[in-house]
């Protein structure tokens, strides 16, 4: 997430009646500038470092504000948080996952979102738009070149 993505939130925030408070605005920028998904303990170490005191529940109450309103997105399987690429729109998460070094690319899709709802449905079941996450675990291209097993072509089906 860009400077331009932060200065989009805060956009949002004026234009939705949200308050991005200076806590809210720090806990999101150490989200978005981490190279991994980061866990809430890690923005909290950080943002003491940076503050005198901050008590643990006003940083998980930030984290929260910031997901309830997709700014950010929790990867469960991880325990950790990424900021999301478009907070504009609201949207199914999806996720490549590294399983070694962590790293989270987000996809945009609208086909996905627009299959999943549609699958969804055919059953029965109503999803909650922008509160779902979908991750894909294995390995990414940096890991998969450094690991002498996964670099073998894959089987064909059929």
């Amino acid at each position: 997430m860009s400077t331009t993505t932060i200065e989009e939130v805060e956009k949002l925030c004026r234009k939705r009646g949200l308050r991005l408070t200076p806590l809210r605005a720090d806990v999101l920028r150490l989200v978005a500038e981490s190279p991994r998904a980061v866990k809430a303990y890690d923005v909290l170490e950080r943002i003491r470092a940076s503050k005198a005191i901050t008590a643990p529940p006003t940083v998980y109450r930030s984290l929260d504000f910031l997901l309830e309103n997709g700014f950010i997105h929790k990867l469960e399987s991880l325990n950790a948080y990424v900021a999301c690429h478009a907070p504009q729109t609201i949207h199914t998460g999806t996720f490549l996952i590294c399983d070694d070094c962590h790293a989270a690319i987000e996809l945009l899709d609208e086909r996905v979102d627009h299959l999943l709802r549609k699958r969804a449905r055919a059953t029965g079941f109503t999803p909650r738009i922008g509160t779902q996450t979908l991750e894909l675990h294995g390995l990414c291209n940096a890991c998969t070149s450094n690991d002498p097993t996964q670099t073998m072509e894959a089987p064909r089906l059929g």
